[in-house]
């Protein structure tokens, strides 16, 4: 499997919020499949909280068409969402974006009518400082 042109930067962003990388990639074979998710995290948070555990796949949204990237950006994630609640329901599913097309391409009405829709959570981050700029789901899992 190749890797996104910004695997590592995520992967540091991500080990900087004290995350420990259990997996590169992830693998979740599925009824005769298999898939490799990018990157699998855990976090041991305070004492109150309970472990996390989080699954990231990394887009860069570099072609010339960013709506077909998302085309097939949505519907990995919602293959890896579908066999990750049958597999593996506690490890929460991220699409990671770079701000620039998350301030961008993903503020568009449609975009974000389509992310609340099917419940994409987005892990925001800036690639060449390698930090999370932001959280963006639902259940507030990684906040």
């Amino acid at each position: 499997m190749a890797r996104d042109l910004y695997h590592n930067a995520v992967r540091t962003a991500l080990e900087k919020e004290s995350w420990k990388i259990t997996a590169d990639p992830y693998k979740i074979p599925y009824k005769g499949t298999e898939y490799e998710v990018d990157l699998a995290a855990e976090s041991v948070l305070a004492a109150e909280r309970e472990d996390q555990k989080i699954a990231v796949e990394i887009k860069s949204f570099l072609r010339d068409s960013v709506s077909n990237e998302f085309h097939g950006a949505l519907g990995q994630f919602l293959n890896y969402q579908f066999i990750m609640q049958k597999t593996e329901p506690n490890r929460h599913l991220y699409l990671a974006v770079r701000q620039a097309v998350f301030e961008t391409f993903f503020q568009l009405p449609f975009t974000l009518e389509v992310i609340e829709h099917y419940n994409v959570s987005l892990l925001v981050f800036q690639p060449t400082t390698k930090e999370v700029i932001l959280w963006k789901n639902s259940s507030n899992i990684a906040t």
